[in-house]
């Protein structure tokens, strides 16, 4: 009986604790903004700066970056952007970065599923942006990305980490369709309250 009971409060114990991760020393995000008629999504590793020197040292200038850690960074676009000049159709892309110290060179690319940048391949390149490198007054210790509305129709992807930060203009591609549809949405939203104001 002694065993039994043993056993069910191990089996109780060991199924309490399997709730619980261990913390990555990298987490995971997912970053998700509504960007004009839908959204894009950012997913990808933040590693911390933990006292080491990161640009030129841990990520080595002149070299492909996966723009986080563990797996490749990966962009979504649920319509299509203007990235680097270049209209990108809707769709999920592998983000990468050739850092040097005055300029990055940003790379969304068509393999999003590579561990790192182990395999990248220039070849899959979609577009490319050449950004200036920013300054930041204060360190930020986790890498991060963030999408911040500059309109209805662009958006910055910024880039931040340790005292480091870029900025990448994306826009909405065929602007003036976007805001046709958009327009007509709007009919649509107004007809809809209309009648429901009539019931």
């Amino acid at each position: 009986m002694k065993k039994l009971l043993f056993t069910a409060l191990l089996a109780i114990s060991v199924s309490a604790y399997s709730q619980f991760t261990i913390p990555a020393s990298s987490p995971r995000q997912k970053v998700e903004q509504q960007f004009s008629m839908s959204k894009i999504t950012v997913d990808y590793g933040r590693p911390g700066v933990k006292g080491r020197k990161i640009f030129g040292e841990l990520v080595p200038f002149g070299k492909v970056w996966r723009a986080g850690a563990n797996s490749s960074t990966k962009l979504t676009f649920e319509q299509s952007v203007t990235f680097g000049g270049k209209t990108v159709p809707a769709g999920t892309y592998g983000l990468f970065v050739i850092p040097t110290e005055k300029e990055w060179k940003i790379i969304l690319n068509k393999d999003a599923q590579q561990w790192g940048a182990y395999e990248y391949d220039e070849k899959l390149n979609v577009t490319d942006i050449v950004v200036p490198v920013q300054k930041l007054s204060e360190t930020q210790e986790w890498f991060a990305i963030e999408l911040n509305p500059v309109d209805d129709s662009s958006l910055d992807l910024v880039m931040k980490w340790d005292v480091t930060k870029v900025t990448v203009p994306l826009k909405t591609a065929k602007p003036d369709t976007v805001t046709k549809i958009v327009e007509k949405l709007k009919e649509i939203k107004q007809i809809e309250k209309d009648a429901a104001a009539k019931k």
